[in-house]
């Protein structure tokens, strides 16, 4: 009987895929994991199905879009006990289940519980009983250099040094207490890494990152976002941030590096499938009067990097369908030999990986919170988004939605010319409504009218 695979799931937080070598990067940013891209598989055209922190996670633990379980934004908790989450699938499996690093799914905004600081009691830890060390916002208990998560008996336990590496060093202890374990584990490796520093309002990369990446490609949105900008609205500091940002980048390769390592001395490596990826990208700020890191429909938020290694992964096949990460849910399970709880969304990414695409629909669907009241298709010639009247803080879906955006890919690769309200393309935007609805209604929502193009 073949032995069930270990899985590890490596994720980070608000990484453009472009900051991999694999995906284009020219500087040595990531070695390590351009090195198991090409002994492995790549995904070339991944996508989130939320481009916010929070929701990202929530639809990633339980395998549903955020309308579906009520974690529109952040702050929002899982609905714990209503819902079967991945860890509680891998246990019942007879998996052992590990969690380190940025939770972001115990704090309960709207019912006054608040553990953005504090330590997760056992029962808003999504089923990760084996090994706990976290932070529900880990961005509220340390900095680029020191901080504090808590381990399962709820302690403090402070780290010292740079906070990639101190998060990884959990996933090697958790790694090392497995060796005389018979079980298979799921660990889940949740890094906060390159997303910005919120209090400081910057990245924050290890000390050196700047001179060492200070020879940078800019990439060709920030680019043609900034020069679109009129004289004194350019908000961003990205041509500041961005040698720290690749910095970050660079100690997460660098980490993924060591845990492979921990795997190979362990004797797990080749029983263990790793699937990196992140919950969304970052535009720095560059589209103007939006003043957002991500939360939009534009690829520098939501096109992620995504490298599955392991069984079932080998041979350096790039993928180039398009895929969610509402995908990677399913697909964990699926390797694992799990069958999925009723109402779980998402694709068995496997048949892909093995250069089998027939029937495979090019489509990710996606939600947008907070920014606004707003909804996504990417194909791959096309990004159609509408949004609907209400703040995206208290209102989540509507059965009015306006065209806001319509990018033509293959002539702006960039997106800086919406044709959402350009009548040239109004019948083939108006094929992308129908099929917007379409996955409007599979992920659970009414179908919802779409009106012309409106200005904000």
């Amino acid at each position: 009987m073949q032995q069930r695979p270990n899985i590890v799931f490596y994720f980070s937080d608000q990484q453009r895929w472009d900051t991999l070598g694999c995906y284009g990067q020219r500087l040595d940013v990531t070695p390590n994991l351009d090195a198991l891209a090409a002994g492995g598989t790549r995904y070339e055209n991944a996508f989130t199905c939320q481009p916010v922190c929070g929701p990202a996670r929530a639809c990633l633990q339980t395998g549903r879009y955020a309308t579906e379980i009520g974690c529109e934004i952040n702050g929002f908790a899982l609905p714990f006990g209503r819902v079967k989450t991945l860890a509680q699938c891998f246990n019942e499996a007879g998996y052992a289940t590990g969690y380190v690093g940025k939770w972001h799914l115990a704090t309960d905004r709207l019912a006054g519980i608040d553990y953005e600081q504090s330590a997760i009691p056992a029962e808003r830890r999504g089923g990760y009983k084996d090994y706990w060390m976290a932070a529900d916002v880990l961005e509220f208990t340390s900095h680029g250099y020191n901080g504090y998560v808590y381990n399962a008996d709820n302690e403090r336990v402070p780290f010292m040094g740079y906070r990639a590496d101190c998060i990884n060093n959990f996933a090697i202890d958790f790694l090392h207490g497995r060796k005389e374990q018979v079980e298979p584990f799921f660990l889940f490796i949740s890094q906060i890494e390159p997303h910005h520093q919120n209090d400081r309002r910057r990245y924050e990369g290890p000390d050196g990152s700047r001179a060492q990446f200070a020879d940078f490609q800019a990439p060709g949105d920030l680019v043609a976002c900034s020069k679109a900008c009129e004289q004194g609205t350019d908000i961003s500091n990205w041509r500041e941030n961005y040698p720290d940002y690749l910095g970050c980048c660079h100690s997460l390769d660098y980490n993924v590096g060591r845990l492979v390592d921990t795997l190979k001395e362990q004797g797990m490596w080749e029983n263990t499938i790793l699937v990196y990826t992140a919950d969304h990208g970052s535009h720095f700020l560059t589209r103007g009067r939006e003043a957002e890191y991500k939360r939009t429909c534009h690829d520098a938020s939501i096109h992620i990097p995504l490298i599955i290694t392991g069984p079932g992964f080998t041979g350096g096949n790039v993928v180039r369908n398009v895929v969610s990460l509402l995908d990677v849910s399913a697909t964990l399970l699926a390797c694992a030999g799990i069958e999925r709880p009723e109402g779980w969304r998402g694709r068995d990414l496997r048949p892909l990986a093995a250069g089998r695409t027939e029937g495979w629909e090019d489509v990710a669907f996606l939600q947008i919170s907070e920014s606004r009241v707003g909804r996504a298709i990417r194909t791959p010639d096309y990004t159609y988004a509408v949004r609907a009247e209400g703040d995206g803080y208290r209102v989540f879906a509507s059965d009015v939605y306006y065209e806001e955006f319509f990018y033509v890919l293959k002539d702006d690769p960039f997106q800086q010319n919406n044709l959402a309200a350009d009548s040239a393309w109004a019948e083939t935007r108006a094929h992308l409504a129908e099929l917007l609805q379409c996955k409007m209604v599979q992920a659970g929502e009414r179908p919802p009218e779409i009106r012309p193009f409106r200005a904000w």
